[in-house]
Order: structure tokens, then sequence, then C-alpha cells
């Protein structure tokens, strides 16, 4: 493990473990009432993302603890195991807002791209690797880290949100809610419709299921498929996050993969699935849909939901450090 730059007087590091997810749970709940992210963790969801085949914990995660051996900061480096055009590592990580400006992040930082590095160059050192930090607009402190450390911001993500009122109607075609049956065709839709997407990658079965429809969030019955001649053509996937439930007193639907296989486009199938899903939501009680989408995403998504009535909550950046082939 790679050792972070000295630390204020007191302060020791050590791996995370699975037992320190409630310890970190309070850490990001404190945090969130300062860094207004919008996302609520607790110490099921830290569980379920970091405590499967694809993260190896002991290695790739980062504990800052006080004298009394409470955790002030973490940091983490996840790299899924498959990528399109770079090999990807995504840093994660805060500091408790009453341990802030002394230089902590600033040392989990450096650890986490040491780390990064090393995960590049035991894994994949034939292909050029990314190592990115996403930051919300409302985290300056973090933003001028990020940029102080070398990392160059790429791309603007947008949080799109909208009530579940005066919802628009669902054009007529084949639809039918997502089944397990189907489970791995909608695996390989997805691969397909997201081809050309910046920082997409071949979704294999397992990180399929960490990821995405093995989520304890992932709900099935709100999740709308749609067909052409009984294969899926397009889709939408909902995940509702009990945690931010009860963080804000409200559900809320969140779309977490959209798509249409690229010989399906221009019919509205995507938008289609949406609309039905939305109804599907506001039927099961669910107060408020969101969804994230790429500022430039290629396939113009983002104005085919300001079109169905989403508009900006919250701007997310990602800043990122590219790394050529070792080998």
């Amino acid at each position: 493990m790679p050792a972070p730059l000295p630390l204020p007087a007191g302060l020791t590091t050590r791996p995370l473990t699975p037992d320190d997810v409630d310890a970190v749970a309070g850490l990001l709940q404190a945090a969130e009432k300062v860094d207004d992210t919008g996302e609520n963790f607790e110490a099921d969801d830290l569980t379920e993302w970091w405590v499967n085949e694809l993260v190896d914990l002991d290695r790739d995660g980062l504990a800052v603890c006080g004298e009394d051996g409470g955790i002030v900061a973490y940091g983490t480096t996840l790299a899924p195991p498959t990528f399109r055009d770079a090999f990807a590592v995504y840093l994660e990580g805060r500091v408790h807002p009453e341990h802030r400006r002394r230089g902590i992040g600033r040392a989990v930082l450096d650890w986490q791209l040491a780390r990064g590095a090393q995960i590049h160059a035991e894994r994949h050192p034939e292909a050029p690797a990314r190592l990115s930090v996403g930051v919300f607009e409302t985290m300056p402190g973090l933003a001028a880290l990020v940029e102080g450390a070398g990392l160059t911001a790429e791309r603007w993500y947008r949080l799109m949100e909208r009530p579940l009122s005066d919802l628009p109607a669902v054009p007529s075609a084949e639809l039918v809610p997502f089944t397990w049956e189907r489970d791995d065709e909608v695996r390989r839709a997805h691969n397909a419709a997201f081809t050309r997407h910046h920082g997409s990658s071949e979704r294999d079965p397992a990180s399929w299921q960490v990821m995405f429809t093995g989520q304890r969030a992932f709900r099935p019955e709100l999740s709308t498929l749609a067909l052409v001649d009984g294969a899926v053509a397009a889709y939408a996937l909902v995940y509702v996050y009990d945690s931010d439930t009860r963080a804000t007193g409200v559900a809320d639907a969140h779309f977490g993969q959209i798509g249409t296989l690229p010989e399906h486009r221009g019919r509205g199938l995507a938008t289609t699935a949406i609309a039905a899903s939305l109804r599907a939501a506001a039927h099961a009680g669910c107060g408020r849909a969101s969804l994230q989408v790429d500022s430039e995403n290629v396939t113009g998504a983002l104005r085919l939901y300001e079109g169905l009535g989403f508009t900006v909550r919250r701007t997310s950046v990602s800043w990122a450090r590219a790394l050529p082939p070792r080998s």
C-alpha cells in the first residue's frame, strides 16, 4: 500500500475494513450537511459498494484515524474490471468537516493517485488509464484540491429531477416490466447502446450484477423494457435508495441506466420506456424522479430529458489524470 504524505500530529492510517462502514457512514452524513451532494449513505450502502468480488478493500481503501481511533477521513480506489478506451480507476473519499484545511485531504488524494497508478500497473499496464475524481460544484475546496494536484476537468454531469405529477403520456409501443429472465439480454443491450459514450465499458455479468441490477435499490417492477419483434430494443432501469428516502422523506425513482440499441434510435423508444416508468413510480408512491446525464452525451439525451420535464438540480464534474500504457 502506498504511504500517504505526512499527516498532522496524532493522526495515523490503516487499511479500511468492512467493519468501518458504520463509522464512514457517520462521517459522510456529517459531511453532507456541508457538501450538499444530495447523496445519503448508510452502512448497508457502503457494505454493498465495498464488500464484493470487485473490490480489494484491504489494499484499495485507506482510513485516517484520530488519537481515539475514530475515522476522520477515508479514501478508496475502485477499478471495475472492464473498460473500452482507457482503464478507469475511480478515487472516492471524504474528510470530516471538523478536520478540513489541515492537509488531510491532500494526503489522502496523494495516496489514491499512487495506489491508482499501482492498480494500473498491476492489472492493465498494456492500456492507457484514467484516474478520476467526481466533484460536485457545491464542493469548491475539493475542486481546488484536485486541480492543484494536476487533474483536469473533463466532463460535466447534470443531476436532473422532476416531480411525479403532470406526467407525460405513454406513446404506443410494446412495453414490458423488467424480468430476471431478460437480465442478461438487457446487459448485452446496454453494452451495445453505450459503445460511443465517454468512459463507457463492456459490463461482464459479474460487474453488471454488482454495479447495477444486483443492487438492493434496484426496482424491477418500476423498470421498463421496450421490445421490437420480441427483443429488447430500449430500457429504463429504476432504483429507489432507502437511505435517501429516510434522509429526505421523499421516495426518489432514480433512472440509473437508460439506453436504446443503435439500430432502433430515432423511434422514441427510450422516451416511451421512461414515460411508462414514471407512471409506475408515481403509482408506487414515489414523489420524485431523477437521473444523471453527461452534458456532452453523444445521443442528445439532455434535450430528451428536458422534453420529459426534468430540470437540472445539481452538477458534478469529473476531474481526471491520464496515464499512458506502461508496457
